[in-house]
């Protein structure tokens, strides 16, 4: 018998129980457990990283150091889930073991706990009452345990798994739901290892014997999903980097064997077997653990807006880290730079503009995401149109699949009818402003426009596209409600280059300006500024030079650089590279302006 996907389809009940209008759609390829589902739904989560590394001021403990120093004034779990939650985060995932081989708990397994620290006079277990605080305020929890241990005596040998497997156990049995478990790629190396003072290696692909492990955790916690970047396949995936983001191509697909280079983890894979999403893990600063000396180089809010748009905005989740501090509470600038993030996310999608649109497909701004707009008889290509009965302004576009039955799309475009023609809308935060993947979500900033209609076309896709929803938005330029009210984002400046080592950036009009602040490469070295010169001008012709000068030891530490001047009205800045560390055209991460 044959089946018909018809224009209008509705789900019926859980994951597999469809109907459109009698005929039930089959999936197509790889398609997401109801968990997956329900962790991508979260869509913003946090890490939480606390460790001896906290006290010696390190990223990665060597595993000598000694659990005396772990003694806390004012340790306060409860700011934490405050903060997490006031920052829009759904979750936390706690180191509970870091590379260090430090256990946060109390495990009966090793001496090298908080057992033996002066907090609490060893009572103390941080992972039971980051457990318990989150439950109490409606977050789910998540441990993060490090296979690799530089402390274990054994470890490179069978007792350290037997030894790891008991650890995890511990954590997935006492502490209540656990919705995720995090196994960080690093293994193997120096350490202290019980004094051995050498370096060890392991096979990461059957040293921990994970097809045991995994079994063991679905057993214990079956609602429990597994992030593992090795050669096992977990339930989700690394995304290659750690600067917050996600290819602008973002298939939930992966080969369930074989080896999985930098691309696939990147951009996915588009005829894999196993639905692998991507889970897009950073730092609120630019270390994992808390350094006093980045206290000045908290992500700014544009930055922070910039990844949530190339992270839950490219079909990935993200999993943003808060350090935490000697003394045991997150920094107030990480709080009110989090509690900012998350109220200007709500600010920008308040209004659904697409609600007030009429189109011959209701379903598609119904806002219900178990409807779905598919092409007629079956085409893998087709479009929609929303009117309006007065012209509406905007700059921000979503769309989404419905990925319980696959994701399908490879291609699509958007369209704004102005001034009687269409003119295509591109995608601001790409290179080359095209659009691919969608997947459970795809946000599109562009500069704002004015129309009366918008197209949504694909023009590719593996089978007939499900589109469960279109969705319109006016984004607010970004206001100063926050220490740095100065800045002014990045996306909603006109940046581009006249020439490889000369950066234009459009204020939008005629602004009075203090200065600039650049941000890095990140992913490389190359393109990095070292010596800079600053223009300025009022109508393109007449330069002014404002500052010039070396960003010292960016090459080594590429954090946030800030440039000030005397006070100088411009319409539009030229930055040039006077030098660069390495290649022959210029590149940041991020650019902001200071305004008098």
């Amino acid at each position: 018998m044959k089946r018909f996907l018809i224009n209008f389809c509705l789900a019926t009940g859980a994951v597999g129980g469809f109907s459109c209008w009698g005929v039930t759609p089959e999936a197509f390829g790889p398609t997401p457990s109801e968990n997956q589902q329900k962790w991508q739904d979260m869509e913003t989560y946090a890490f939480i990283h606390y460790s001896l590394n906290t006290y010696t001021d390190q990223e990665w403990g060597y595993g000598d150091e000694s659990p005396e120093l772990f003694n806390p004034s004012d340790l306060d779990v409860k700011q934490w889930v405050k903060v997490c939650k006031d920052s829009g985060m759904k979750g936390i995932i706690f180191t509970a073991k870091h590379h260090c081989g430090f256990c946060m708990w109390p495990s009966v397994f090793t001496e090298y706990s908080v057992k033996n620290s002066p907090w609490k006079e060893g009572k103390g277990d941080v992972v039971r009452e980051l457990a318990d605080a989150c439950r109490e305020e409606g977050l789910k929890f998540a441990v993060y345990l490090s296979p690799w241990d530089r402390n274990h005596p054994e470890y490179g040998r069978d007792e350290y798994v037997t030894y790891f497997k008991n650890q995890l156990e511990e954590l997935l049995t006492n502490y209540g739901d656990v919705f995720e478990v995090w196994f960080d790629g690093a293994n193997g190396g120096d350490g202290w290892y019980g004094g051995a003072n050498e370096i060890r290696k392991i096979d990461r692909t059957t040293y921990y014997k994970w097809p045991e492990t995994y079994r063991m955790i679905r057993r214990i916690q079956p609602d429990c999903l597994i992030w593992n970047d090795g050669s096992d396949r977990g339930d989700l995936r690394w995304v290659g980097t750690e600067a917050g983001e996600v290819g602008a191509t973002n298939w939930s697909l992966l080969n369930k064997d074989g080896e999985v280079d930098w691309g696939m983890l990147h951009f996915g894979l588009e005829n894999g077997d196993s639905w692998v999403p991507g889970e897009t893990n950073t730092s609120i600063r630019p270390g994992w653990f808390y350094h006093t000396t980045e206290d000045e180089n908290v992500k700014s809010l544009s930055k922070l807006m910039d990844t949530y748009y190339k992270s839950v905005g490219r079909n990935s989740t993200l999993l943003l880290n808060f350090p935490i501090m000697p003394n045991g509470r997150i920094h107030p600038t990480d709080s009110v730079r989090g509690a900012a993030f998350a109220k200007m996310v709500k600010e920008v999608f308040k209004e659904d503009l697409a609600k007030k649109a009429k189109t011959d497909h209701p379903e598609i701004n119904d806002g219900v995401r178990n409807t779905y707009w598919s092409p007629k008889d079956g085409a893998t290509v087709g479009e929609v149109v929303l009117s309006f009965d007065e012209p509406v302004t905007f700059n921000r576009f979503v769309a989404e699949e419905y990925i319980p039955l696959g994701q399908r799309v490879k291609s699509w475009e958007i369209e704004a009818f102005c001034d009687g023609n269409w003119i295509p809308l591109k995608d601001a935060l790409t290179e080359d402003g095209r659009l691919t993947t969608i997947g459970r979500k795809r946000i599109v900033c562009f500069p704002t426009v004015t129309a009366d209609k918008v197209r949504f076309r694909v023009t590719d896709s593996k089978a007939v596209p499900l589109i469960s929803g279109l969705s319109i938005y006016n984004a607010p330029e970004l206001t100063a409600d926050i220490p740095d009210s100065g800045e002014k984002k990045c996306s909603d400046l006109r940046i581009f280059y006249m020439s490889p080592k000369q950066m234009a950036i459009e204020l939008g009009g005629e602004k009075t300006v203090s200065g600039i602040r650049y941000l890095p490469p990140t992913l490389s070295k190359e393109g990095t500024v070292t010596h800079y010169s600053v223009y300025a001008t009022t109508d393109w012709n007449d330069w002014k030079k404002v500052a010039s000068g070396e960003f010292s030891n960016i090459v080594n530490n590429p954090i946030w650089q800030t440039v000030k001047f005397d006070p100088v009205k411009a319409s539009v800045l030229r930055i040039e590279a006077d030098r660069l560390s390495e290649g022959e055209h210029m590149a940041y991460s991020d650019v902001e302006i200071l305004y008098e």
